[in-house]
């Protein structure tokens, strides 16, 4: 974990719980957890980067993503793998450096590549065996949090970034 300093994120089913709300006029809605947008914080803190790449396209994700402050999004990208290539290639990364945390089959070709792949604890269970680590949180109530505590701890980073709360 201390090689890592990119995070990617899926997100339906690990950003939100995977369920989609619509009005009657076909309008899409979404619940995010506010802990994952603390996080997010968090690790931007500490001066790592942060990614979306999701497979659908949602008009709710970027907003959402700037409120994050979300270094790249990715909407309606249901092979994920070659905009992952895009990102290593882009950031000079190499898969070590870089954290995915994913839930369903077509996070599986990242997650056999990347540095850490977490799976949400509700993912589906074709995805656990691609997994280095399974939150206890699921998607969208705590898991992504979970994740950047995690890797923040390991590379003593967690009081530096959470210092201004105990202030």
């Amino acid at each position: 974990m201390r090689n890592i300093s990119f995070l990617i994120l899926d997100v339906d089913g690990v950003l939100t719980d995977g369920g989609i709300i619509m009005d009657e006029n076909g309008r899409e809605s979404k619940c995010f957890y506010v802990r994952d947008g603390v996080g997010a914080v968090l690790w931007k803190r500490a001066g790592f980067k942060l990614g979306i790449i999701s497979g659908r396209m949602s008009k709710v994700v970027r907003p959402r993503a700037k409120q994050m402050h979300v270094d790249f999004v990715y909407l309606n990208t249901p092979r994920k793998l070659k905009v992952y290539n895009e990102i290593k290639k882009k950031y000079n990364l190499r898969d070590r450096e870089i954290a995915y945390v994913g839930d369903d089959l077509h996070d599986i070709p990242i997650m056999k590549r990347a540095g850490l792949s977490a799976a949400v604890a509700d993912a589906s269970q074709d995805v656990l065996p691609f997994a280095h680590l399974i939150t206890s949180a699921p998607g969208g109530k705590g898991a992504v949090r979970e994740v950047i505590e995690l890797i923040l701890k390991a590379k003593g980073l967690w009081k530096k970034v959470t210092k201004m709360y105990y202030e």
